[in-house]
């Protein structure tokens, strides 16, 4: 069975929210949440007009991928707005909370493509890490009944304990390929976000698989997908 990868490939480093969890949009609901809470408290403040955060447009082109305070700041960025250090934590931590009543709330639902397509691989040998933003991967992974089986996981905790730079520069996913001792020509990355792309093509990774789940196939490829499925079954469908 073909797998979709190039013979040098030999490991694979999935992305978790949008890859292998639904989680993305626990994450977007949250960030609008915190961020139309804060947005609508500064326009009765400054008398400027409150527009909200959109859950898909600003969602995917600041937030999605990033570390939380990055994302912060690059959605503020975009209003113009500059806060100080302790305000974004502030911010993040708010929504991280969030998120994580959310997920204790409604739990955590899986892409059944994704797991079928980690059956697979990890049926054939090939070993397979978890490369996420995210400090709350543990517990996520536990949620989603997916606990154990990865080989490796590299998240915000280990990034912000190894001094990593996130997504979009390929730092956490150089570490995945480490931890599962190939160089990063041996190793796959399967993302949905943009700056998850553009992370595994600065890596120079043997494959970028684009996983498209919210129609933005052709900017996945503009930023360095070697190849672009909506659904993981289709490259087990391959010659």
């Amino acid at each position: 069975m073909s797998f979709g990868l190039p013979d040098a490939v030999r490991v694979c480093l999935f992305d978790m929210d949008g890859v292998l969890t639904k989680t993305e949009k626990v994450h977007a609901k949250a960030w609008k949440q915190m961020f139309d809470d804060y947005l609508r408290q500064r326009a009765q403040s400054t008398g400027e007009p409150f527009k909200p955060f959109d859950e898909r447009s600003d969602y995917d082109e600041y937030v999605d991928g990033k570390p939380r305070e990055e994302g912060v700041r690059s959605f503020l960025a975009s209003r113009g707005i500059e806060l100080d250090a302790e305000t974004i934590h502030a911010l993040g931590e708010r929504k991280n909370q969030l998120v994580q009543a959310l997920i204790e709330h409604d739990g955590v639902q899986v892409y059944d493509d994704t797991i079928a397509y980690l059956d697979a691989v990890q049926q054939a040998g090939l070993p397979c890490a978890v490369v996420s933003s995210s400090t709350n991967t543990h517990d996520v992974l536990q949620a989603a009944g997916l606990a154990g089986r990865f080989d490796a996981v590299i998240d915000g905790v280990v990034a912000a304990r190894e001094h990593l730079h996130g997504k979009p520069a390929p730092d956490t996913f150089l570490a995945g390929a480490r931890a599962l001792h190939v160089e990063p020509a041996g190793a796959a990355v399967y993302e949905d976000a943009v700056a998850g792309v553009e992370a595994g093509h600065a890596g120079h990774f043997g494959l970028v698989v684009g996983v498209d789940r919210a129609g933005q196939a052709d900017e996945l490829r503009a930023h360095g997908a070697d190849v672009v499925v909506s659904d993981l079954r289709d490259l087990l469908r391959q010659p």
